[in-house]
Order: structure tokens, then C-alpha cells, then sequence
């Protein structure tokens, strides 16, 4: 105790870096991880709602030619802007629909049902 008041131990206190147990260290790393995770998952899932929010919208041919940002995740108007925007620049990324004969294969044209003509058929 007679120690305590000299010079030197106080010296030896100040210069001595701030050290931690072993066990608190470990703890404080791995809630770190966890944090980390849980961010990483939730941009992740913010992602994917964005992607799911352009699919939605039908205008363009690939969600993912829309670069991702947060705003429009909670603004539907600024999303709007966005693909507008973005078809403007680039119209060949709009979504195509196909009209017309495309290319099925030969149809017939089917003859209205009719009763009279179903009971002839299998009268024979």
C-alpha cells in the first residue's frame, strides 16, 4: 500500500495501455458479428424488395438494369421517375410484349360447339 502514493506507480499506470480480459474481448467480437450479419441480411432483403418492386412496376425487361437505391423503396413516385428516366435514356430496356402471331404454329379455326353436332358424331 505504501506504494500506491509514489511517483512511480503512477507513472507505471498511465504508460500501461488500456487492456481487457480475454472473455470480454471475445464477447464484444463476436456481438460485433452479429451486428454485421444482421446488416449484411438486411440489405440483402432491401435488395430483393427492390428488385421485386421494379418487377411489379412491368416496364422494364430485367429489374436488375435499375440500379439500387433506398429511396425508392419508400417512395413509389420516385421509383416511377426512375424507370421513366432510365427507359428514356435507354428505350431498348423497356419490357416487350408479344402481340400478334408469333410464331405458335398453324391454328384452325374451331367450329362453334354444338350439341346436334356432338351426338352425330358419335351416332355411328
Amino acid at each position: 500500500m505504501e506504494g500506491e502514493g509514489t511517483p512511480e506507480a503512477v507513472e507505471s499506470d498511465s504508460t500501461d495501455p488500456e487492456t481487457f480480459p480475454r472473455e470480454y474481448v471475445v464477447k464484444l467480437r463476436k456481438e460485433s458479428a452479429g451486428f454485421r450479419e444482421r446488416a449484411k441480411r438486411a440489405d440483402d432483403l432491401a435488395t430483393r424488395l427492390h428488385t421485386a418492386l421494379v418487377d411489379a412496376t412491368g416496364k422494364l425487361a430485367d429489374s436488375r438494369d435499375l440500379p439500387f437505391d433506398e429511396a425508392h423503396l419508400s417512395d413509389s413516385e420516385a421509383l416511377q421517375e426512375a424507370i421513366q428516366s432510365l427507359l428514356t435514356e435507354r428505350p431498348h430496356l423497356a419490357s416487350r410484349k408479344p402481340m400478334g402471331n408469333i410464331g405458335q404454329g398453324a391454328t384452325n379455326e374451331a367450329e362453334a360447339f354444338g350439341l346436334g353436332g356432338l351426338l352425330r358424331a358419335h351416332a355411328n
